[in-house]
């Protein structure tokens, strides 16, 4: 799975399954997706970036 970070968005590929579960997972910290992205701006990170996920 990979995770794409640009300014106004975020982009998610893989499995629909990791998708999901990756969902899943921010949801249970953050409640909109705007806050998500402000989130990950907010620790100092530059966009964009590209994360990928160890699951």
């Amino acid at each position: 799975m990979k995770i794409y970070v640009a300014e106004n968005s975020v982009i998610l590929s893989g499995k629909a399954w990791e998708i999901k579960r990756k969902l899943a997972e921010y949801s249970r910290t953050h409640t909109l997706m705007a806050e998500w992205i402000e989130s990950i701006h907010t620790k100092g990170e530059k966009a964009p970036k590209k994360h990928q996920s160890l699951s």
